[in-house]
């Protein structure tokens, strides 16, 4: 982490967007707007704790394009939450709506707070607080929130009936993210390891890969972890040989079973110890000799430290900014082929879309419908972001931010914006 400044989300972000504006030649008035967000919203609310006291809470709420439609994106509940985090998120949503082609703009919200020392009670406060809080700024046209780090689908249940109790009447499309009684879309649930192995399948495909028994790697097992190494095993034939969280990793050049890993770490807290494996650290996890390596977790774990030792062919993003642009450099260089964040990792807001739709409409999809039409987004993206890559001679991150970059621009040009 002594790279100081280059780590802050938002700045990364910025400079992406900045490499992806020179090769486009965009319009300077349409890059400075792109460079900032629209509105960045700060609130403090009070919330009634259990032992009869009021706390007060900060929360951000964060619009950052809302040319191609409602903003979109989701609400964290952390301790260590910061507006530069939020902003940051925000860009990367509004690139990754554009990158999918779904009629959103990007958005995202958070909460300053421990959600592991709150009571269900403090937390269902806590919730509709902050809806309160920022009622009169979202809504189904005008900003969508969505589940992301420590908050739920229960929490998104709690947060649609505050905002329904506001404006008088039941309105689902508000939030996506909800539990299937109250709402939400089949198959919302592995979404975004579903989208980002669709990815990895077409990415198998340019490069003459065969995924069949291909090793993998991955780091991070939480939900998107969990279901990535699934489905790389059941729909790829892949073999997963090492899987870590922040307690550690397990590593098994004969293969480690997905189910037996989770319910592992459901028991013991960690991957780590799983029976017949052996203990290794995330960061050896990344330097593994394997086919596809899908980090999963956290931002920045990707650096110009590290990038020379990374082995693996074939990079699947499935965590928000596990590279950095040094590092992505590095990559380039070595012939490493990156499905980036925002292309990869997709699926989620896919199918909140399709949620949102269905909410709208009044009609709820088959799993098969969703799964199908969750495949055919995912393909389309990956090939407009490669044919770009091909064509303009880019890495496939620059190609990713020259399509959504290129699809938001048009758009503020044609409502008069610029």
């Amino acid at each position: 982490m002594a790279n100081g400044p280059t780590l802050n989300p938002f700045e990364i972000s910025q400079r992406q967007l900045d490499k992806s504006a020179k090769k486009l030649n965009l319009d300077p008035q349409v890059h400075a707007l792109l460079r900032e967000p629209m509105r960045t919203l700060e609130v403090h609310f009070p919330v009634k704790m259990d032992d009869g006291t009021t706390k007060l809470f900060k929360g951000f709420r964060v619009q950052y394009n809302d040319a191609r439609g409602p903003t979109k994106g989701g609400l964290r509940f952390h301790p260590e939450e910061t507006i530069d985090t939020v902003k940051a998120l925000a860009a990367w949503m509004t690139w990754k709506c554009a990158v999918v082609d779904i009629p959103y703009g990007g958005g995202k919200g958070g909460v300053i707070c421990n959600p592991k020392e709150l009571s269900a009670g403090e937390l269902e406060r806590l919730a509709r607080g902050y809806i309160r809080a920022i009622g009169r700024f979202i809504g189904p046209e005008r900003d969508i929130p969505a589940p992301d780090v420590y908050t739920t689908p229960q929490i998104m249940a709690w947060m649609m009936d505050e905002y329904s109790k506001m404006v008088g009447y039941n309105t689902p499309g508000l939030i996506t993210g909800k539990p299937i009684p109250v709402g939400g879309s089949l198959g919302r649930g592995d979404a975004t390891a579903r989208g980002a192995v669709y990815t990895v399948l077409e990415a198998a495909k340019v490069l003459g890969m065969n995924l069949k028994d291909a090793t993998v790697a991955i780091q991070g097992y939480g939900n998107a972890g969990y279901f990535a190494a699934k489905l790389m095993k059941e729909l790829a034939g892949s073999k997963i040989v090492a899987v870590s969280d922040s307690r550690g990793g397990a590593y098994s050049a004969d293969g480690i079973d997905p189910e037996a890993a989770f319910e592992h770490k459901k028991s013991m807290g960690s991957v780590s110890g799983l029976a017949g494996t052996n203990k290794i650290t995330n960061s050896e996890l990344l330097e593994l000799d394997v086919d596809v390596l899908i980090p999963g977790a956290i931002e920045n774990v990707i650096t110009d430290k590290n990038a020379n030792a990374i082995k693996a062919p074939l990079i699947a993003e499935v965590a928000n900014g596990p590279t950095t642009p040094e590092a992505d450099e590095i990559l380039a260089k070595n012939g490493k082929y990156i499905i980036p964040d925002f292309l990869c990792n997709a699926g989620g807001v896919t199918v909140s879309y399709f949620e949102w739709v269905q909410n709208i409409g009044g009609y709820y999809w088959t799993l098969e419908d969703v799964h199908a039409r969750l495949e055919k987004k995912m393909v389309d993206a990956f090939h407009a972001v490669h044919e770009m890559a091909q064509s303009q001679d880019v890495d496939n991150r620059v190609a990713a931010y020259m399509v959504a970059v290129q699809r938001v621009a048009e758009v503020m040009k044609l409502r008069g914006w610029v």
